[in-house]
């Protein structure tokens, strides 16, 4: 099979870590062709046409980041979150054996009972979204020719509108919704902007196995919304302190933030903790 040294597929392109990879690559990744995939354009789940469109034009580089990413969705259904972000990814680690695959995780691999965690620390999922994601997490890392980032809370400003975590608090409070956030949940939240920059560089020097890519700061999701309002004060944004015991869903972990020492070594340029960036990008859509 002859493949194009050029192209790479890029899964979930309509989605906002999936988009900001695909508005960057002509700055982060010039020689690189690459094809944005959404839904319309080839439905992962179809796994005969997703087997006929890597015939027909082979990549070379696969980053995916589609998937049922919301884990209320996920739990409510579980045979279709098991099909989407595991079963797909097995596919395309299938069909990508002998090329790099990118496959994007989440902190909420992990319990949350210790916090600035390492890629060695143990795993212990609370919800099926994460169940989900260790079992894909298992099948793409046999293949060393793999990589899976495991990232945190991401924002910007994506297609739909709604894909970021601070999309939704905006949203919400253009509404005139008032928004509870918890005051004992940690995560490292971090600028999709940024980590599409993080992933480029790291698929350009051929880096795989196993990395954190996620801000450089632990904040509480209470800390997160504060952040965000002040960035919209002429919604006059109303937030709520709440604890994560009377949250009535799955199991959330309390501290899911993540230790990024391995891929910070890679990197050309610190990953910046949330305040930092905020602060230094005033006029970014956030």
């Amino acid at each position: 099979m002859a493949f194009d040294s050029n192209l790479a597929w890029l899964t979930g392109a309509g989605g906002l870590i999936g988009n900001y990879l695909v508005r960057t690559a002509p700055e982060f990744a010039p020689a690189w062709r690459v094809r944005g995939l959404t839904r319309a354009q080839l439905d992962l789940c179809d796994f005969a046409a997703v087997r006929r469109a890597f015939r027909e034009e082979p990549p070379q580089l696969i980053i995916h980041c589609a998937a049922m990413s919301r884990s209320p969705d996920c739990q409510a259904n579980p045979e279709l979150a098991r099909r989407i972000n595991c079963e797909a990814t097995a596919v395309l680690a299938e069909l990508a054996k002998d090329v790099a695959l990118v496959f994007f995780s989440s902190d909420l691999v992990f319990d949350g009972r210790k916090g600035n965690y390492v890629e060695t620390d143990p795993l212990g999922p609370l919800s099926v979204y994460a169940e989900t994601k260790v079992a894909a997490e298992r099948v793409v890392l046999a293949n060393p020719r793999h990589t899976v980032i495991r990232t945190s809370l991401n924002g910007g400003a994506s297609l739909a509108g709604d894909r970021g975590f601070n999309e939704q608090m905006r949203l919400a409070w253009q509404a005139g919704r008032a928004l509870k956030f918890f005051t004992d949940e940690f995560r490292s939240p971090i600028p999709a902007v940024v980590t599409a920059r993080a992933t480029w560089e790291l698929a350009n020097s051929n880096q795989t196995g196993l990395f954190h890519l996620a801000g450089g700061q632990r904040l509480s999701r209470f800390q997160i919304g504060q952040l965000v309002a002040a960035r919209w004060p002429q919604l006059n944004p109303k937030l709520e302190a709440a604890l994560t015991k009377d949250y009535p869903g799955a199991p959330r972990p309390a501290d899911s933030s993540l230790n990024c020492a391995k891929a910070q070594k890679q990197l050309s340029f610190p990953l910046p903790g949330l305040t930092e960036w905020l602060a230094a990008h005033p006029d970014e859509p956030f």
